[in-house]
This record gives structure tokens, C-alpha cells and sequence, in this order.
């Protein structure tokens, strides 16, 4: 199975003395949790430093040229930004109870301790329930010597009517260990659980035998502590790791996708025979509070003026495509402009694997369904069976995950008939995006194409310094299809300028959407439509308030401001 490998040499206990020399955030935190204090005391202070402590770290960190640092996660963890003196990746090291305290030689013992217990905790599916029994499971087989004295008198050393079981004497800091130990790997999901327990992970993933690597929203890509030594440890790992999701993978059955219990998606490969680097894993992580717009404009991938312009188009119901690569941020960029769909519309989201997270109260949220074949064959429910029921539930607003073949059919039957339609889509411009549209499997007819009123082009960028960053590339309005020269006609609202990493407006003044449709549908009269353009103005000043003045940046408390705004007809 799996190990952590520490990138240095524990020193040995530096005590009490040197703690308290400690910066005080982080003695305060070492004082706290003792084995924080047991692992800081161990590092290699001399040569590394001491590292720094923040209770969220902050982005600009991530232009650090050395990065030494330790954040708190969920669950009272910790993690180490370790730096790594050949210019590569930064290790990711977690701080576990674990992490200091050796315990290998009595999880054999404790393991064979609770053999006897096992019907009893396999019949628990309620994970409090099975936390509090191995809990108090724990406590029955460990003892302190303290601990010990006093049972002595008592002298019967039966446990819970079961047979007679010899007590693991352990110190207090290791079996504090053993609680978490066998929590994480019983309840939870043994290395990887505290990789699930840190907010700032995107990706984690495990490319065969060697280090696990992450993809940190601050940091981006490091390397993690924990390792597989050879194939038949991954290989186990990810049998393991089937049966924990319910997903057995076998040499019949090699490629599993999942989702764990905290919505994250999860592909394993098994095997050899199809992956040369033997079995392997990815998991993308859920994103408990979805990122904000505002947040977004923070991150320099958008603007205060093109959020202005979009909350315009969705609160007008326009019909709307997030295009690029993978990993590029689209279903990020698609959750954060949710926000500015009307609060009280009806919304139905429609993925594969649960995503998108919607902050209004008529949401449904409905995913598809593989039986896995056999004789449940015909039990599978797909997007096309989905984006037709979604047109008989009279939505305001259908948000389809992403849309890779003939379901995109009905979802331009959708706009059609009226219904507001959002969705992602994997291509790197406008033309290769109506290029797959109109061409197989997909085939929408060409002249169907104009339904789509917006392809807002996101990509992963390098910028002019060199560092790796998101950015919306281009804001698209489709105007039409022209049969006689057989082209399509689009105009670009806006673009990002990458030598300056500002936005520029060329649909200022020259908007066919904000001209043609929105400003009818505001009431502004022919004469007077270049009117619309003061209220992209003034809804970009209203958003950058919120934003610098206010302090707003939560999705949630965003889009209670914009409906309350909504109700005081602000907006």
C-alpha cells in the first residue's frame, strides 16, 4: 500500500525552549496541537528555516521564489509547503497525527485486536456510527501504562462480553495516533484522506509507482509525500480503493469512474495491460463554496465589465456556451455567472458527475446513470434521455454539465422553444466550436447555430512574466448563418490583450446582442438603445464596490446581494 516519504531527516526533539523562540501564530498553534509542535521541532530548521504560518494562504504566495509554509485544513490537520532546493516542484507534506509518531509496529496488533469486531463494524453504513464504535473499539485494545495500573486492579481484562484481549500498551501522543490511523483508514480514505480534507487541491493524482502529485489552487502543481513503492502497492491500492467507492475494479472490468462521497470525481485504470505504467488514479476535487465571479475578477481571469455584460445576458435568459481545453476553468466560469441568472427562475442541471452548484431555491439537480451493462442494461439513463425530460419540467434555465455529442440536438431544440440553455464545451475558438457542432456526431444544422447567443472562449495562459494563469480569451456573440456564402457571422465583444493582461471592449458601442435584444428587453426604445451601454457601465461599477469597498467575494452572499438588488429593482 501507500507510505509517506518526508523530503528531510527528522532532527531530534528540540523541546520545550525552542517553541516558545517560536513566531507566535505559529507557537499558538503548536500549542494547541501537540503534534504539530512533535513535527515543527523536528524539522531541519537550520537549513530551512522556520516556516511561516497562515490560516489561508494567500495567492500572492504562489510568486514566492522560496516557498516554506504551513496552513491549517478540515478535520484539525495541518500541511507543509516544503521547498525544494532543485527548482522543482514544492513538496506537499501533510501533518497527521502520523506524521512523527511511528506507529507501524503496533498497527499489526490493533488490527488483529478488532478482527474480532468486524461483523459488527461492517454492519455500520452511518459514518458517525462507525466512528464512535471504532472509537470506543480503540480504546478497549490500547491502554496507557497509567491506564494500565488501574485496570490491573480491576483484573478480569475482558472487553464488551468478547474474548479475553491483550491490551497494546502505547504512549498518549501514540495513541492519539491509533485513533486517527485507524479513523482514516476505516472511515475514511487512508492516505488520500487528508489530500480530500485541504479546500485548496483541485487535482490529485497518481500516475503509477512513485509520488502522488497535486494540483494546488495557490501553488499549482506539487509533489506529495505519499508514494507507492512498486506496482503490486498500487495495484492494491486501487483495489482497495474500488471497494471503498463501491466500484470494484477488476482485469475484466479495468476503467472505473466514480464519485466520492464528497462529490469529487474519481477515474481509475487497473492494470498493465492497458496502462504502461501499471494502474493509476485521478481525482478532481469537489469545490465545497464555488468560486465567485468576483473572486474570479480577483484572479485576473475576467473583468468588472465583462461580468456587467453577462449579468445583462443571463439575467435575459441568452443562451450561453463556456468553450476551451481541459483544465482551462470552464465549469468555474460556468458556476460563478449562475449568480447572475433571476433568483426566483427555475433551474435544472444536467451532468454526468454532480459539479455545478447552483445557489437558487428551484433547483433540480439530476445526473446520469450507467447500469455498468448485463441485464440492467436498458436502466441506463444518459444526457439526451435527461435534456428531454428537463423540456417537459418547464425550466427557465437548463445547465448541462458539459455537452460532448447528440445531446447538444436537444439542447438547440431547447433554445429554441425558448428555453435558456448554458453548458460547457471542449474546443479552442468560435470556429472550432461551430466546426463541431455542425459536424458528426453532433450535426446541428447550420442554420439552428444562431439559438447560441454567447461562446465565451476560456484558456489556461502563460503570461508576459511567465507564470501559468486563467483567462476568458474572447466573449462571442453569434449573430447568424448565411446560406448563400455558407459563413457564419459573429462579432467579438470582448478579448484579452496578452501583452498588457487587460480586456479590451471592440463591442462597445457596437454590441448586436446589447443593442438588438437586451435593450428591447429593458424598455429602451430604438432611438435610445446605445443607453444599454451606461448600464454596463454602472452595473461594473456597482460589482467593483461590492468588491473593494464592501469586501464581497463569497458565491453565496454575491448572489444574495444581486437578488435582494433585484427585488429593490436596483438591477
Amino acid at each position: 500500500m501507500a507510505q509517506t516519504i518526508l523530503p528531510f531527516t527528522p532532527c531530534e526533539p528540540r523541546g520545550a525552549e525552542f517553541l516558545a523562540s517560536l513566531p507566535e501564530v505559529l507557537q499558538k498553534a503548536c500549542e494547541n496541537t501537540p503534534f504539530l509542535a512533535a513535527y515543527v521541532e523536528r524539522l531541519p530548521i537550520d537549513t530551512l528555516g522556520v516556516p511561516d504560518f497562515y490560516q489561508k494562504p494567500p495567492r500572492s504566495l504562489a510568486n514566492a521564489e522560496y516557498k516554506n509554509l504551513i496552513y491549517p485544513i478540515r478535520d484539525g490537520l495541518f500541511v507543509h509547503i516544503y521547498p525544494e532546493k532543485s527548482g522543482a516542484r514544492e513538496h506537499y507534506i501533510p501533518i497527521e497525527p502520523t506524521s512523527v509518531f511511528d506507529i507501524d509496529h503496533l498497527m499489526p496488533q490493533v488490527e488483529e485486536s478488532l478482527i474480532q469486531y468486524a461483523e459488527e463494524i461492517g454492519q455500520l453504513e452511518n459514518k458517525e456510527e462507525k466512528t464512535q464504535l471504532l472509537l470506543k473499539l480503540v480504546n478497549e485494545v490500547c491502554v496507557t501504562k497509567a491506564e494500565m495500573l488501574k485496570m490491573s486492579a480491576n483484573g478480569n481484562g475482558k472487553s464488551n462480553g468478547k474474548a479475553k484481549i491483550n491490551k497494546i500498551v502505547v504512549t498518549r501522543p501514540e495513541l492519539e495516533a491509533v485513533r486517527y490511523r485507524v479513523l482514516r483508514d476505516k472511515v475514511g480514505l487512508g492516505v488520500l484522506q487528508p489530500l480530500l480534507l485541504d479546500p485548496y487541491i483541485e487535482d490529485i493524482s497518481c500516475s503509477g509507482v512513485g509520488h502522488i502529485f497535486i494540483e494546488h489552487k495557490v501553488f499549482k502543481s506539487l509533489e506529495s509525500t505519499v508514494t507507492f513503492a512498486d506496482h503490486d502497492d498500487v495495484d492494491n491500492f486501487v483495489v482497495w480503493l474500488g471497494e471503498w467507492i463501491k466500484s470494484p475494479v477488476t482485469v475484466r472490468n479495468p476503467l472505473v469512474d466514480a464519485v466520492l462521497p464528497d462529490g469529487s470525481r474519481i477515474n481509475i485504470v487497473y492494470g498493465r495491460e492497458i496502462s504502461k505504467r501499471g494502474s493509476n488514479f485521478t481525482i478532481r476535487k469537489f469545490s465545497g463554496t464555488p468560486t465567485s465571479v468576483l473572486e474570479l475578477v480577483e484572479f485576473g481571469s475576467l473583468d468588472y465589465t465583462i461580468a456587467a455584460y453577462l449579468s445583462l445576458m443571463l439575467e435575459a435568459g441568452m443562451n450561453c456556451f463556456v468553450v476551451g481545453a481541459t483544465a482551462s476553468g470552464k465549469t468555474t466560469l460556468l458556476n460563478a455567472i449562475t449568480t447572475f441568472i433571476r433568483p426566483d427562475a427555475k433551474i435544472i442541471t444536467i451532468e454526468d458527475t454532480p459539479e455545478v452548484q447552483v445557489p437558487h431555491a428551484n433547483w433540480l439537480q439530476e445526473s446520469t446513470r450507467s447500469s455498468g451493462g448485463g441485464n440492467n442494461k436498458g436502466s441506463d439513463v444518459g444526457m439526451f434521455e435527461l435534456l428531454r425530460a428537463a423540456l417537459r419540467q418547464r425550466p427557465e434555465m437548463i445547465i448541462v454539465g458539459e455537452i460532448r455529442s447528440v445531446e447538444a440536438v436537444v439542447a438547440f431544440q431547447a433554445m429554441q422553444t425558448g428555453h435558456g440553455v448554458m453548458s460547457t464545451f471542449h474546443a479552442a475558438s468560435v470556429e472550432k466550436l461551430i466546426q463541431r457542432l455542425t459536424g458528426d456526431p453532433i450535426n446541428i444544422p447550420k442554420t439552428y447555430i444562431d439559438n447560441l447567443n454567447l461562446a465565451i472562449i476560456q484558456s489556461a495562459v502563460r503570461l508576459a512574466d511567465g507564470k501559468s494563469a486563467r483567462r476568458v480569451m474572447s466573449v462571442n456573440e453569434i449573430i447568424g448563418y448565411d446560406p448563400v456564402t455558407e459563413s457564419f457571422s459573429y462579432l467579438e465583444a470582448f478579448r484579452w490583450n496578452p501583452t498588457t493582461d487587460k480586456f479590451e471592449f471592440p463591442g462597445y458601442m457596437n454590441s448586436y446582442l446589447l443593442e438588438q435584444i437586451i435593450a428591447q428587453k429593458r424598455g429602451i426604445p430604438p432611438h435610445r438603445r446605445k443607453e444599454v451601454y451606461d448600464e454596463v457601465k454602472r452595473r461594473a461599477k456597482i460589482l467593483e464596490k461590492l468588491h473593494k469597498e464592501k469586501g464581497v467575494t463569497d458565491f453565496h452572499e454575491l448572489f444574495s446581494i444581486l437578488a435582494e438588488a433585484r427585488r429593490q429593482k436596483l438591477l
